[in-house]
C-alpha cells in the first residue's frame, strides 16, 4: 500500500519511526516514555514498528563526565559504547510496562551496502517483528567512522524503511515540520505537503544544527525523506511530542509524498536499487 496523505497513516501496517538525541535526552528525557507509549499502542494493535533511535553518544556523555559533545572520533566512540547500553536499558524499562520486548540492532553503512549483510539484517528484523518485538536500530557508533556525524540517523532511518518495506517513515524532530525558512525567521511558514519531485527551490535552509547532544537539521531530514519517497515510502516529519496525534493522522507537520509505481507496488529490485544508490552515494560523498 502507498499512503497518500497524513490522514492515511492510521491505516499503516508497518512503520519505521526515527527519534533524535535531543528529543529523548537531557531536558527532553521525559519524551522517551511518551514515544514508547505511542509505539506500544501500535504494537498492541498488531502493527509492526521499527524504532530508529539516536542518543547513545548523548547518553554516554554525562556518564563519562564530558561537558559537551566530543569533537574527536575516539571519544565519540567511547561515549557511544557507554551510552548505548544505558539507552537500551531505558527503552527496556518503559516498554516493560506494556509487556513488550525490545531488541537492539546496531548497523553501519557497510551493513546496508553489502548484500549479504543487508539480507541478514532484513531476515532478523522480519523475524523480530513476527515474534512481536520492537527492534530498536542505531548506528554502530563504536566502530563507525564518518557515520557518527552523518545526518543524526535520518538517512539510516530512510534506508531501514526501504529495507523493511515500511508503509511510512515517521521522522520525529524538535520542530513541527519543514518551514519555508528556519522556524525562528519572521514570516517562516510550515509546509504541509511536499509533492514527490519538488525541488523545494523556494525553501531557505539553515545550516546543520548542533544541539550539543546531536547534529542534524532540516536539510538532512529532507535528504532522508527523498531517499525514502523515491523508493515508494512516504514520510511524515513532525514534533516528537506530537507522535500520538501523528499516528492518528491528526498532527501538524510535513508530509512527503512518495513515488507511486505504475504496478501494484515497488519491486524488491527497485527497493534494493534505492539502497544501493543511497549507500554508495553516501560513501563516495564522505559521509
Amino acid at each position: 500500500m502507498t499512503l497518500q496523505r497524513i490522514e492515511d497513516l492510521a491505516e499503516a501496517r508497518r512503520l519505521v519511526v526515527k527519534v533524535g538525541s535531543s528529543s529523548i535526552t537531557g531536558e527532553n528525557a521525559f519524551q522517551l516514555p511518551v514515544i514508547a507509549h505511542a509505539l506500544a499502542a501500535l504494537r498492541q494493535r498488531g502493527i509492526d514498528v521499527v524504532l530508529v533511535s539516536s542518543g547513545a553518544i548523548a547518553t554516554g556523555m554525562p556518564l563519562l563526565k564530558l561537558a559537551g559533545r566530543p569533537r574527536d572520533l575516539a571519544t565519540s566512540q567511547a561515549a557511544a559504547s557507554v551510552g548505548q547500553s544505558r539507552l537500551m536499558y531505558r527503552y527496556e524499562q518503559v516498554f516493560n510496562e506494556y509487556d513488550i520486548v525490545v531488541s537492539q540492532v546496531l548497523l553501519t553503512a557497510f551493513d546496508l551496502e553489502d548484500r549479504s549483510h543487508r539480507a541478514n539484517a532484513l531476515r532478523a528484523l522480519d523475524r523480530l517483528l513476527q515474534l512481536g518485538a520492537v527492534p530498536i536500530v542505531n548506528e554502530n557508533d563504536t566502530v563507525a567512522t564518518n557515520e557518527i556525524r552523518f545526518g543524526d540517523n535520518d538517512r539510516l532511518a530512510a534506508l531501514v524503511a526501504v529495507l523493511v518495506r515500511a508503509d511510512a517513515l515517521l521522522l520525529l524532530s524538535d520542530v513541527p515540520g519543514l518551514f519555508t525558512a528556519p522556524p525562528d525567521t519572521p514570516g517562516a511558514r510550515l509546509i504541509s505537503t511536499v509533492r514527490h519531485g519538488d525541488a523545494l527551490e523556494s525553501v531557505r535552509f539553515g545550516g546543520a544544527v548542533d544541539t550539543g547532544v546531536g547534529t542534524g537539521g532540516a536539510l538532512t531530514k529532507v535528504a532522508a525523506a527523498r531517499v525514502a519517497a523515491d523508493a515508494g515510502v512516504p514520510v511524515f516529519l513532525t514534533q516528537a511530542m506530537g507522535i500520538a496525534e501523528a499516528l492518528r493522522g491528526a498532527a501538524h507537520g510535513t508530509w512527503f509524498e512518495a513515488w507511486t509505481p505504475d504496478d501494484a507496488g515497488l519491486t524488491v529490485t527497485g527497493a534494493i536499487q534505492t539502497i544501493d544508490e543511497a549507500t554508495h552515494g553516501a560513501s563516495a560523498g564522505g559521509r
